[in-house]
């Protein structure tokens, strides 16, 4: 596996804007230009964009090296193949695609896990809108998503080999995507904090197939350092 840093060769800046296609959307085909391969092969990356600034950055995890095309990126990669062990504590960042799957009509369908709460409160007091709850035990969007979001992460580390520190888990930026088609939307939030390896094969699988849907959009990609 290679990770790798894929930013704007310093100065050229604006050639890498007219060849950057903005959008969670157009992100993951604009990425492929790195890793040339016939059509119709299979992604084999994972990455995350974090701008600094106005500049962006994009961190990937592949099982090829990227190359860079033109002169207005640079890439910068090494390979990854970290050695875990049972007690390692490590401090992570995380961008994920929080969903359930719920079964309707013997179908199954995968709900925000936000959205799918809120249905649910407003079932069990009988409203059929958000703003028809006025009531002082209405809880905020920002709670309602740390809660929801929180739960949905560690919940997953049962079988995904991890255990989250509850205290230092911070969840931030809960965002709703909708593209041109009214079937491609999804949510996204952005976990922060420290964990601690139970099982590392199982964690090493997290690290290399990520965590969560919606990975062609940026979604997944669990970033970590040791803790200092």
């Amino acid at each position: 596996m290679y990770f790798s840093l894929i930013t704007p060769q310093p100065g050229r800046e604006i050639a890498a804007a007219h060849q950057w296609m903005q959008g969670a959307y157009s992100e993951h085909q604009w990425l492929w230009k790195f890793f040339p391969a016939p059509d119709g092969s299979p992604r084999d990356f994972l990455f995350r964009r974090s701008d600094v600034g106005s500049t962006p950055r994009f961190y990937v995890l592949s099982k090829r090296q990227p190359e860079a095309f033109g002169s207005a990126w640079s890439v910068q990669s090494r390979e990854f193949s970290p050695r875990l062990e049972v007690g390692d504590q490590l401090q992570f960042d995380l961008r994920a695609n929080p969903v359930v799957t719920v079964n309707c009509d013997g179908k199954s369908k995968r709900h925000d896990v936000v959205m799918q709460k809120k249905k649910t409160l407003l079932q069990e007091r009988g409203l059929a809108r958000w703003d028809d709850w006025r009531g002082e035990d209405k809880p905020s969007l920002y709670t309602l998503a740390g809660e929801t979001c929180s739960r949905w992460l560690i919940e997953r580390g049962k079988r995904l080999g991890y255990e989250v520190d509850a205290q230092s888990l911070s969840v931030e930026a809960y965002q709703q995507h909708r593209g041109k088609k009214e079937s491609m939307r999804f949510s996204t939030v952005d976990f922060s904090g420290t964990l601690t390896v139970l099982d590392p094969e199982a964690f090493a699988g997290a690290l290399f197939n990520g965590i969560g849907h919606a990975k062609a959009f940026g979604c997944g990609l669990l970033l970590v350092r040791r803790k200092q």
